[in-house]
């Protein structure tokens, strides 16, 4: 109980906290090109830089950072709770003693789903308000109209019902793969380079972050265009099954999409989200490694976690 309750877990989800909000707020009109890309089919421009322009163009200049606030809080929480139980349950099961790739899997996975299960509604609500406001080219989109964080949330549950804040979530929970994939290859090859060395450079972490997250996102991409267009919940799609985020609607969805648009469909959007991800998870791995490292040296402690 000591180790899930330890000063060294908290260290560990607070920079994870501020490194994935430092990151995400540096790139985040890269993010708002991608899940345009993913929930817009109708969109004709298909390159990062050309959506960015037609968003200007046509929303204005603050049009890319539109919903900064809501995905900053829950990115915010979320990666808080990822970064807590991830250390905590690996504090618990290694013991002091040197990881493998097997247990930083699953240790992974069980930290995404704790993950997905608690944070889930503000992934839900910030989804809808960095798209209100949107110019569609989608018909089938139906806007929405929130005055913020607490209003969604209210306009949500009494509309569709306190489980619409959990659309999504089977896609999620098969999502977890995602970072689980990361932090094994990260915290994998941060073993390999420092069997050669004493300590890590800015660049080497920059690097293997950036590498374990474009594998982690290559290999889960369609499953995270289905969770965007559920999280949104604004399609005229399935009107006979309400139950959004099960087996049903996500192979209906995947269906249709490689129906509509052929199986590089499923792919819409990857170009912007692995020039987002890729970056982000590279600049919030540099800031959460200098901050961890700061903080043990300041308080005199030493991490007792071995890689």
């Amino acid at each position: 109980m000591a180790s899930v309750l330890s000063y060294e877990s908290l260290v560990h989800a607070v920079a994870g906290a501020v490194g994935s909000v430092t990151a995400m707020t540096v790139f985040f009109p890269l993010d708002t090109a991608r899940l345009r890309l993913q929930v817009d089919e109708k969109r004709k421009s298909k390159t990062t830089h050309m959506v960015l322009l037609e968003i200007i163009k046509e929303e204005g200049l603050l049009a890319p950072y539109r919903g900064w606030f809501p995905v900053i809080s829950s990115l915010c929480c979320s990666n808080f709770v990822y970064f807590y139980t991830f250390n905590s349950l690996k504090a618990v099961w290694v013991k002091g003693q040197r990881s493998t790739t097997g247990k930083d899997l699953v240790v992974g996975f069980v930290a995404g789903v704790v993950n997905v299960l608690l944070t889930t509604p503000l992934w839900v609500v910030n989804t809808r308000l960095k798209l209100q406001g949107a110019k569609f080219r989608n018909e089938d989109i139906v806007p929405t109209n929130y005055k913020g964080i607490i209003d969604a949330f209210h306009q949500i549950i009494r509309d569709e019902g306190i489980l619409a804040l959990w659309n999504g979530t089977f896609p999620s929970l098969l999502l977890v793969f995602n970072p689980a994939i990361q932090f094994m290859f990260y915290e994998g090859l941060k073993r390999q380079l420092l069997k050669k060395r004493a300590k890590l450079s800015s660049l080497d972490v920059f690097i293997i972050g950036a590498v374990s997250k474009a594998i982690a996102t290559t290999v889960t991409y369609p499953m995270q265009t289905i969770q965007s267009i559920l999280r949104f919940g604004r399609h005229r799609l399935n009107p006979e099954n309400r139950t959004l985020g099960s087996l049903r609607n996500v192979l209906y969805l995947l269906h249709q999409r490689v129906k509509r648009f052929g199986i590089m469909g499923l792919y819409k959007g990857l170009e912007a989200k692995l020039l987002q991800t890729v970056l982000t998870a590279a600049l919030m791995f540099l800031v959460y490694e200098k901050l961890t490292a700061a903080t043990f040296a300041v308080m005199g402690l030493k991490s007792a976690r071995k890689h």
